[in-house]
């Protein structure tokens, strides 16, 4: 099971940091005339999510590898499926049901991750 959390961890980190990359490289007006749900958010709402994002996905991976408090690692795991949760309510209030899929697969390997490195497969 630590293999298989790592594996997710890793792979949804990957995930979360090019998101973050993304939202806070690209310019506002190309990130909202590609995806158009930023048009509901300032530019300012869409970068701090993209630093949320980018830090979140960083400690995925990061505490566990260097072993410095791995605590953070469900941590931010905890944290992102918070915001995944967010996201799914926004792609349901905009009747984003294609995109939704994804959301909602991002939020159950965040918690998959928070249940596991809780519960019982915890950094030693």
């Amino acid at each position: 099971m630590n293999i298989a959390l790592w594996a997710v961890a890793s792979l949804f980190a990957f995930g979360f940091v090019a998101g973050g990359v993304l939202k806070l490289t690209w310019p506002y007006e190309r990130y909202a005339a590609k995806l158009h749900w930023p048009r509901d958010f300032t530019p300012g709402n869409v970068k701090f999510m993209g630093v949320a994002e980018l830090l979140g996905g960083l400690g995925l991976v990061l505490p566990g590898v260097f072993d410095i408090a791995p605590v953070l690692v469900p941590v931010a795991a905890s944290g992102l499926a918070l915001y995944m949760a967010g996201a799914v309510t926004e792609r349901m209030r905009r009747a984003e049901y294609r995109e939704l899929l994804g959301d909602l697969v991002f939020l159950a390997a965040m918690v998959f991750v928070a249940w596991g490195r809780f519960g019982p497969f915890p950094f030693h």
